[in-house]
């Protein structure tokens, strides 16, 4: 079994920096031209299983790379920033100098978006996995930055905040699979 992850097209914010978690956007004619190009990775393939997050710029991805019929897993939602949502790392840093998500987590934010740890992102990762694993076949996932980065992680068996270690491009695809019956990277951030 090899599991294809694919991180969207690029939106307003992901190209400005801005943290976009629960914050529904569409992509940039750019990132529209990016999921297109993951279609090469998907076309003439079938999948046991198809998971995409119910972001519009996740399923938008989905569509446009021909991935067909899907199953929205609200698991996949990206990480809710709390009050950190729609803010750069760098304006993050003018109050709270060094700043990093991986380790220092996020503020509360509004009723929409509440925050949350990275461990409760880990969690959320964990019944992905346990879908994914269930899979008789190849799985294709279509998400976001930081949750396929936790996914990654919890995949190889590592704790949550070990994603800090695998970054992840807009339009890019990575393979989660095995060698010898363990849980390996077969490529990560790759452009299409």
């Amino acid at each position: 079994m090899n599991v294809i992850l694919l991180r969207h097209g690029e939106t307003e914010w992901s190209r400005a920096g801005r943290h976009t978690g629960r914050t529904d956007l569409p992509l940039t004619p750019h990132g529209e031209e990016e999921a297109r190009a993951l279609s090469r990775l998907v076309a003439d393939r079938s999948f046991a299983l198809v998971l995409v997050s119910p972001a519009q710029r996740a399923r938008r991805t989905a569509e446009l790379a021909g991935a067909g019929p899907y199953e929205v897993d609200p698991n996949l939602w990206e990480w809710d920033y709390g009050g950190y949502e729609g803010i750069s790392t760098p304006d993050i840093r003018e109050s709270r100098p060094g700043w990093y998500v991986w380790r220092d987590g996020v503020v509360p934010g509004d009723g929409a978006h509440p925050g949350e740890t990275v461990e409760h992102v880990g969690e959320r990762a964990d019944k992905v996995l346990t879908r994914i694993r269930s899979a008789d076949g190849d799985v294709l996932v279509v998400a976001h930055a930081h949750i396929l980065r936790v996914l990654a992680a919890r995949w190889l068996a590592l704790p949550a905040d070990h994603g800090r270690n695998f970054r992840l491009d807009t339009g890019t695809y990575s393979v989660l699979g095995y060698e010898h019956d363990e849980p390996v990277l077969l490529r990560w951030n790759a452009p299409a």
